[in-house]
């Protein structure tokens, strides 16, 4: 029988992999970010994956320490920031779903800072927190035959690659398959399934955006292994994937191009279903009658709908 992960598809994980989809579009139509953007977006990645995991060193210091500068830190926290570094550059060359990739991939991530790297575990594991084991992994002898399930299911899903991205984080996560840095080999391993589908991932800092939500992060773990599936994970990283790319996008869109109305429109309706046209109005810098014919042109188009009362509807994006 043909192993598949447990989760299921909603409406709201399905409108957002369309979202996502849609500002990717957008960014494809910009120019490449410049070195420098994708130099400080990797730094981000590797100061966001391990300050998850309680190393210190700021944004800054990273910085410093990539240009051979020397910088105050623990023996740990650098060679943390070493293997990391090496893991990322290396992402190009690894295939998502061959398991001898991801021994290689946690040896470089984990080089220096733990015996044994670049293997699985061989003893019991379990997830710590303030009340206890909160999460007991599977028996170590089990993970050979799990891990390989897992990376063939990637290699022959028919799911979306945001969506199937999403899973594996979550499944290798209650796998735990090595005895340290569970965490950052499944949010490297989520951006090289992504980055295999859409290349604009590996300049991504989604790493950055999660250690944002660590608290959240945590609580969406725990709510899919209590509910015994990743559903409720997979809609929290999408809403993460969401905000990186729209936060992105802002960035990279070029500074003197002129935005249309309509499409500035249909971003603060994105943005606040509830906006009425005068803040749209105040917001843009026009008039009522030019929001009012950007909206009406967005009604034909067939890309936004109002539902309700005009006194306390909303807009909702098609």
């Amino acid at each position: 029988m043909t192993y598949k992960p447990p989760f299921s598809l909603n409406t709201d994980i399905l409108n957002l992999v369309a979202k996502i989809s849609e500002i990717l579009g957008s960014l494809q139509s910009y120019s490449d970010q410049s070195p420098l953007l994708r130099k400080k977006n990797r730094i981000k990645t590797i100061q966001g994956t391990l300050a998850i995991e309680g190393n210190t060193l700021t944004e800054e210091q990273i910085t410093a320490y990539l240009e051979g500068k020397h910088v105050m830190g623990s023996v740990k926290e650098l060679s943390e920031v070493q293997g990391a570094i090496k893991a990322y550059d290396s992402l190009s060359s690894f295939n998502s779903a061959k398991v001898e990739d991801l021994l290689t991939a946690h040896s470089y991530m984990m080089e220096g800072t733990l015996k044994g790297s670049g293997k699985f575990r061989k003893v019991a594991v379990g997830v710590q927190a303030k009340e206890g084991i909160v999460h007991m992994a599977p028996p170590a002898e089990r993970l050979p035959f799990l891990i390989n399930d897992l990376c063939h299911w990637i290699n022959t899903t028919n799911e979306h690659p945001l969506i199937k991205s999403c899973v594996f984080h979550y499944e290798f996560e209650f796998i735990h398959p090595f005895t340290d840095g569970n965490g950052r080999m499944g949010r490297l391993w989520q951006t090289l399934i992504l980055s295999e589908w859409n290349p604009i991932f590996s300049n991504l800092p989604l790493e950055n955006m999660i250690q944002a939500h660590q608290h959240e992060y945590y609580q969406a773990l725990k709510k899919s292994d209590t509910e015994g599936e990743s559903t409720f994970f997979l809609s929290f990283i999408l809403k993460l994937i969401l905000a990186t790319v729209s936060e992105n996008a802002s960035i990279n869109a070029p500074v003197n191009a002129p935005i249309k109305t309509p499409d500035a429109v249909y971003q603060c309706i994105r943005d606040n279903p509830s906006i009425t046209r005068k803040e749209m109005a105040q917001k843009l810098g026009k008039d009522i009658r030019t929001i009012g014919r950007a909206i009406q042109k967005l009604k034909e188009q067939g890309k936004i709908l109002y539902v309700g009362s005009p006194k306390s509807g909303h807009w909702q994006i098609l």
